[in-house]
C-alpha cells in the first residue's frame, strides 16, 4: 500500500493512491510529489512588491510573478496581472478565465520557458500578501443543517429546531463589505449593546467567537432583473476562499431580534489571501446530502453537487474542530438561485459565504458557541489555560483542502487573525 499525505497549507489528510494514475501535467518546477498546490491548482493573490500591487500564482511554496513574465510570453495578459486587485481577471467571460489560467500552466510545464519564467518564482513565504479581490457585495448564508440545529438547542432550547422555513431555501443575510478583511489582519474586539446582570450596557465584547466558513467569489456579474436556475448559476463563481466571520455573541443576542445580527457580524470577516479557480475542485465534488423536502422548480435541476472539502481550526495552535464542508444541506448552486429569485444582480467581486460549516460531530464545530455549549463548557488549551470564547491576543487559524475522487488534494489557504485587545484593528 503507498499512502499519500497532502502537505503545505491544509489539514494533514492520508489516502491510499495505490495504483492511482498521476494525471497531473509534468512541471519542470520542483514541488515534493505530496504537494497541495500542484500544476493542476494555480491558485491567484496579489502581492505588494515596492509599493506596488500585481497579481501572481502558486505552485508549491513558490509564488509566480506573472506580470513580468506576460510582458515577454505573452503581452496581451500583462494588464491582467500588473494590477491590485483580481477583479480585471474575475469581470472577465469565463472561457478567458480558462485561457488564461492554461497559459500560466504552460510556463510551468514547457521547459524552453524555464529560462524566462524561473526567475520570477519567489518563496510564497517572503510575499507581501493584500486583499485578492475588491469586494462588491457581501452575503452570508445558513448552508449547515447541522450547526442551525446545534445553534437552535443552545439559543432557543424547547423550541423546534429548525424554523418552518429553513428546509424550503437558503437563509441568508447581507454583511458589510467594507469589513472583510484579507487574511494576518488584527481584529479589534467590538463594543456594543449587550444585557449585564439585567441592565443594557455599552462594553466590549465579552464573548468573541470564530466561524469557520466557505466563501465563493463571484467572476461573471448577472444583470438585474435576471433569475439564474440552480443548474448554471455556478458558472459564475470564479473561485473559492476560506472565510473567518467574526462574531460577537453577547452583542447578537441583545441586537438579532427581530431582523437579525447587524454589528454584533459586522466589525470584521476574514478572507484567504489565495484564491483557487472553481474549475480546479471539479474532481473535488461529492453528492449533496438528502433533502428534507422537495424543493421548488428554481432550487432544482442539473447535478445537485457539494465540495468535499476538510477544514481545520486552530487556536494559538491548537487544532480545536475539523469541521467537513461535504455535508452542507444547501449548495452554492441553490443559493446563487435564490439570491437572483427576485431580481437581484450578481456583481463581480460579490463574496457568497456559506455560514458556519459544522458536522454532525462536536469535534466537527465551526465555532466556540457550538463547541462550548454557548461558554458554559469551556475547552482546554495544551497551555492549560481554557477557553468559552476568545480572549484578547487569542490567534485563529482555518485551514482546508479539497479532497479529489483520485485521493489527491488540492490547497485552499488558509486565514488568520490575531484578536487584540484594542479599540483599533490593523
Amino acid at each position: 500500500m503507498t499512502l499519500h499525505r497532502c502537505a503545505d497549507g491544509g489539514p494533514s489528510r492520508v489516502t491510499d493512491t495505490t495504483d492511482r494514475k498521476d494525471d497531473r501535467p509534468k512541471t519542470w518546477v520542483s514541488v515534493r510529489d505530496d504537494t497541495s498546490w500542484a500544476v493542476d491548482v494555480l491558485p491567484f493573490a496579489v502581492a505588494r512588491f515596492d509599493g506596488r500591487r500585481r497579481v501572481v500564482s502558486r505552485i508549491g511554496d513558490l509564488a509566480v510573478d506573472l506580470a513580468p513574465i506576460a510582458q515577454q510570453l505573452a503581452p496581451h495578459l500583462t494588464a491582467l496581472f500588473e494590477t491590485d486587485s483580481l477583479n480585471t481577471l474575475m469581470s472577465q467571460p469565463p472561457a478567458t478565465w480558462h485561457a488564461v489560467w492554461s497559459t500560466v500552466q504552460s510556463w510551468l510545464v514547457t521547459g524552453s520557458m524555464r529560462r524566462i519564467v524561473e526567475p520570477h518564482l519567489l518563496a510564497v513565504a517572503h510575499l507581501d500578501l493584500t486583499m485578492p479581490f475588491t469586494v462588491a457585495d457581501f452575503v452570508d448564508f445558513s448552508s449547515s443543517r447541522f450547526h442551525a440545529e446545534h445553534a437552535a438547542k443552545l439559543l432557543r432550547p424547547g423550541s423546534p429546531a429548525l424554523h418552518a422555513n429553513w428546509l424550503h431555501l437558503p437563509i441568508g443575510y447581507h454583511g458589510r463589505s467594507g469589513s472583510v478583511v484579507v487574511t494576518g489582519t488584527r481584529i479589534a474586539r467590538p463594543t456594543g449593546q449587550m444585557i449585564d446582570d439585567g441592565d443594557v450596557v455599552f462594553e466590549r465584547t465579552r464573548c468573541l467567537d470564530f466561524e469557520a466558513e466557505v466563501g465563493f467569489v463571484i467572476g461573471t456579474p448577472s444583470p438585474a432583473g435576471q433569475r439564474l436556475d440552480a443548474a448554471h448559476a455556478p458558472e459564475h463563481v470564479f473561485g473559492v476562499v476560506l472565510v473567518n466571520d467574526w462574531s460577537a455573541r453577547d452583542l447578537q443576542a441583545w441586537e438579532a431580534t427581530p431582523l437579525g445580527p447587524f454589528v454584533s457580524k459586522a466589525f470584521a470577516t476574514s478572507i484567504s489571501a489565495w484564491v483557487t479557480p472553481m474549475w480546479t475542485l471539479q474532481r473535488a465534488r461529492v453528492s449533496a446530502p438528502p433533502r428534507g423536502v422537495a424543493q421548488l422548480p428554481h432550487l432544482s435541476g442539473g447535478d445537485d453537487w457539494g465540495l468535499d472539502i476538510e477544514l481545520e481550526v486552530s487556536i494559538n495552535g491548537h487544532v480545536v474542530s475539523r469541521p467537513p464542508f461535504g455535508h452542507q444541506y444547501w449548495t452554492i448552486a441553490h443559493q446563487l438561485a435564490h439570491l437572483t429569485s427576485a431580481g437581484a444582480s450578481l456583481r463581480t467581486g460579490d463574496l457568497i459565504a456559506s455560514g458556519t460549516v459544522s458536522g454532525p460531530h462536536q469535534y466537527q464545530a465551526g465555532s466556540l458557541m457550538e463547541l462550548t455549549a454557548a461558554g458554559t463548557q469551556p475547552i482546554s488549551l495544551p497551555d492549560g489555560t481554557s477557553r468559552g470564547y476568545l480572549n484578547a491576543g487569542d490567534s485563529v487559524t482555518i485551514r482546508a483542502v479539497a479532497r479529489r475522487d483520485d485521493g489527491r488534494c488540492v490547497g485552499l489557504g488558509e486565514v488568520s487573525g490575531a484578536v487584540t485587545p484594542d479599540a483599533v484593528a490593523g
